[in-house]
C-alpha cells in the first residue's frame, strides 16, 4: 500500500480531493467498456442498416462497371455519375458512423463522465522516465491488463470456433446458393458471427469497470494528516477561526454602543444586566432593545447612558426578563409589554418632574407585572 510521510494512505477520499482529481482529468475510466461499446453496437448497426449498405454498394459497383464508350471518354459525365453513385452510399454509411460516434462517446463516459481536463493533455516527463515505465510494467496495473488480454483471446477463440462449428450447415449451403443470395447469406453469417464475439468480451468490461472504479478510490485515498490538513484548508485554522469571531463581537459591540445614546431607558440589575430600550412614537411599534450586555459590558452600557443623561431605572425581574428573551433591534415580547409601558411611563413623569417640579413621583420594580415564563 502506498505510504506518505510514514503513513497508509487509509481514508476515502474527501469531496474536494475527488473534485481536484477530476479537474486534472484523473476520473474512472475503462478502455474495455469503450471498445465492446463500439463493438457491440456497430454489429448491431449493421445488422440494422447493413443490407442498405450493401445494396448502395452493389448499386455503386454495377453502375461503375457498365459504363460505356462515351460516359467513359466524356469526363463531365464520369465524374457526375460516379457522384451520383457515390450520393446513394453516403446516407447509409453516414448513419453508422454517426451511430458507431455515439457508441464510441457513451463507452468512454460510462463510468467517470464527461470532463475536459486541459492538465491532462499537457504532456507528462514524468511518464519519460524509463524507471516509471519498468514500475508501470511489473505493478498491478500491468498484470491486470495481462489477465484482461489472455481473457480476451480466449473468449473471442473459443466463441468463434464454437459459432463456426454450429455454423457448419449455413456454411456449406453458400456454396448451393444462387448469387446474390449467397453474398447476403454470407454477410448475415459474419455479422452474426461480429455480434456474438463481441457480446462475449462483456465477461471482460464486468470485471474491468469494478476494478476501475476500485483502482481509482485506492489512488486517491489520503493519510489521515492529509484529512486533517485539508480540513484546516477549508475550514479554517481553530486560532484563526477564533480571533475572527473575537473581532466579530467587538464589532457587534462597537456598533452596540453607539445605539445606546438612542435609547430613552436602561433598565438594570443593579450588578449583573443592562438593557437600553428605545421607543419613538411616530417610529416603533413597541419598544425596541438598542443594547444589552452583562457584567463590565453592563457597567459600559450605564456608563454611557449617564453621559448622555439617559435614565437609569434599576428593576432586576424585568432587566432579567428582557436579556434573556429578546434580540437587538427587535421589540420587545407581548408578555413584557405592560411593564415596561410602566417604566417609560415613570421615566416620562420623572422628566416633568424635573421641568416642573412638584411631587416626585414613586416605582417599585417588584410591582411590575411579569408573567412567569419570563421570570429567570
Amino acid at each position: 500500500m502506498a505510504e506518505s510521510d510514514g503513513q497508509e494512505r487509509t481514508e476515502e477520499a474527501t469531496p474536494k480531493r475527488l473534485q481536484q482529481a477530476r479537474e486534472k482529468g484523473q476520473v474512472a475510466r475503462s478502455k474495455e467498456l469503450a471498445s465492446v461499446s463500439v463493438l457491440v453496437i456497430g454489429a448491431v448497426a449493421l445488422m440494422w442498416f447493413g443490407e442498405w449498405l450493401s445494396r448502395s454498394l452493389f448499386t455503386l459497383m454495377k453502375r461503375l462497371f457498365n459504363l460505356s464508350r462515351e460516359e467513359i471518354f466524356d469526363l463531365t459525365k464520369l465524374f457526375d455519375i460516379a457522384f451520383g453513385a457515390m450520393g446513394e452510399l453516403l446516407a447509409p454509411l453516414i448513419i453508422i458512423l454517426l451511430v458507431l460516434f455515439i457508441a464510441a462517446l457513451a463507452g468512454a463516459a460510462g463510468i467517470g463522465g464527461i470532463n475536459f481536463s486541459v492538465e491532462a493533455a499537457m504532456p507528462k516527463w514524468s511518464k519519460m522516465n524509463p524507471l516509471s515505465g519498468l514500475k508501470r510494467m511489473v505493478g498491478v496495473q500491468s498484470w491486470v491488463e495481462l489477465i484482461k488480454s489472455i481473457l480476451k483471446v480466449t473468449l473471442v477463440s473459443g466463441v468463434a470456433f464454437y459459432l463456426i462449428d454450429a455454423a457448419q450447415e449455413d456454411l456449406f449451403q453458400l456454396s448451393l446458393d444462387v448469387y446474390p443470395q449467397n453474398i447476403f447469406h454470407a454477410l448475415d453469417i459474419l455479422l452474426n458471427f461480429v455480434f456474438l464475439i463481441s457480446c462475449s468480451l462483456l465477461i471482460v468490461v464486468a470485471i474491468d469497470i469494478p476494478f476501475q472504479i476500485w483502482q481509482h478510490a485506492n489512488q486517491l485515498k489520503m493519510t489521515k494528516q492529509e484529512v486533517k490538513d485539508e480540513y484546516k484548508e477549508t475550514e479554517g485554522r481553530p486560532e484563526v477561526k477564533g480571533r475572527i469571531r473575537m473581532l466579530q463581537r467587538e464589532a457587534a459591540q462597537r456598533r452596540m454602543m453607539a445605539e445606546v445614546p438612542q435609547a430613552d431607558v436602561i433598565v438594570t440589575n443593579p450588578e449583573h444586566f443592562s438593557v437600553a430600550l428605545r421607543y419613538k412614537q411616530d417610529i416603533d411599534k413597541a419598544p425596541i432593545v438598542v443594547a444589552k450586555g452583562t457584567d463590565h459590558m453592563a457597567l459600559k452600557i450605564r456608563e454611557i447612558a449617564r453621559e448622555h443623561d439617559i435614565y437609569v431605572i434599576p428593576a432586576p425581574p424585568l432587566a432579567r426578563a428582557l436579556y434573556h428573551s429578546t434580540e437587538l433591534e427587535q421589540a420587545i415580547p407581548d408578555g413584557l409589554f405592560t411593564a415596561v409601558a410602566q417604566v417609560l411611563a415613570y421615566v416620562f413623569q420623572l422628566k416633568q418632574y424635573r421641568k416642573r417640579g412638584g411631587k416626585r413621583p414613586n416605582f417599585k420594580s417588584s410591582d411590575l407585572p411579569i408573567p412567569p415564563q419570563y421570570r429567570k
